[in-house]
């Protein structure tokens, strides 16, 4: 059964807020089709950064070893090869970025939710990510140049990358009474079988 009320979290993180791009970034996924049912402004603490990140307990595992990887492949000597000792190195480096300003938490429903939202934001690096994604359209970093600067990619955004992550995580950042529920108008012609009523 397809749900048509997928839900994932999305993040607009300190250099998104700081470069004015909010209406910008909610214009595109809303654009979509998808539904906004979520939305605060805060600034995160380190333990939230934390907890966000490691709701997967092999994440400093999974990121060390990629990053490692991402390394040899430029032909660059990686600064350990113990991947928890980079995933600790690359989370620190996040809880520096995440934590220095204010960000934008938002919760997005709609089928496809998840999907949609990670096609309209792009790849997680800048510099390689689509013409027409957030991420290709809106700024320039890359993981090399955060490397050399010692600090996280900026990148704008977070989104969820799986279901069970987007439970997790909306969990985290917001309480069940912070997510509406409510009909948009456009849902008659994104989810309805016949288009009952346009002609009424």
């Amino acid at each position: 059964m397809i749900n048509k009320k997928e839900q994932t979290l999305v993040i607009i993180k300190p250099d998104g807020v700081q470069r004015g791009l909010i209406g910008e970034i909610i214009k595109r996924y809303e654009k979509s089709g998808l539904k906004l049912t979520g939305l605060k402004i805060v600034i995160p603490t380190n333990k939230l950064i934390e907890s966000h990140y490691l709701v997967d307990l092999n994440w400093k595992t999974k990121v060390g070893e990629k990053s490692i990887e991402a390394y040899k492949k430029k032909g660059l000597i990686s600064p350990s090869e113990n991947p928890i000792e980079i995933g600790d190195r690359v989370l620190n480096n996040l809880k520096k970025y995440l934590t220095s300003g204010p960000i934008i938490a938002m919760v997005w429903e709609g089928m496809n939710a998840i999907a949609i939202i990670r096609k309209i934001t792009g790849g997680t690096e800048p510099l390689v990510s689509d013409v027409g994604t957030i991420r290709g359209d809106l700024t320039i970093d890359s993981y090399e140049v955060a490397d050399s600067d010692g600090r996280a990619v900026r990148n704008l955004i977070h989104a969820s990358g799986s279901a069970e992550e987007s439970e997790k995580e909306i969990a985290l950042w917001f309480n069940k009474n912070e997510i509406l529920s409510y009909r948009l108008v456009s849902e008659s012609i994104l989810y309805d079988v016949n288009l009952d009523g346009i002609l009424e």
